[in-house]
């Protein structure tokens, strides 16, 4: 089994969370990306959201939310996502850059346009009520 670790921001308004879509993809993403060397989750994360929002985390404000994995979207079968997701505020004014074609906040009516380890997030914030 191979595993993409990965991280995610996790920011919902009014019961609605915030997703990108890639250029040339076909589901939404929840915004973040992976480690390069030597990074803490903090610092990939705020690098991350930088390059793919325009927006700043505040490094203060991040919290862990919780670790999912699943079937990675379009790799082979046994190619796992892992999922760390985070909460924190941010400041400046959400723009798509970079790889990203656009953003969106999704309900959980749209659970069928998400990547697989986005769905198993979507329906552990909506048990909790949260979206």
């Amino acid at each position: 089994m191979k595993i993409i670790d990965k991280l995610a921001w996790i920011e919902i308004r009014d019961q609605q969370i915030l997703s990108t879509l890639s250029k040339g993809k076909t589901v939404y993403y929840l915004p973040g990306g992976k480690r390069e060397p030597g990074e803490s989750d903090a610092t990939a994360l705020i690098r991350e959201i930088q390059e793919e929002l325009s927006v700043d985390l505040l490094p203060e404000s991040l919290q862990h939310l919780g670790n999912f994995e699943a079937q990675a979207h379009g790799h082979p079968e046994g190619v796992v996502v892992k999922m760390q997701c985070y909460t924190g505020d941010y400041q400046g004014e959400l723009k798509a850059s970079a790889e990203i074609e656009s953003f969106a906040w999704l309900g959980y009516e749209d659970r069928s346009k998400v990547s697989p380890v986005d769905k198993i997030i979507f329906d552990w914030l909506h048990e909790r009520q949260l979206l």
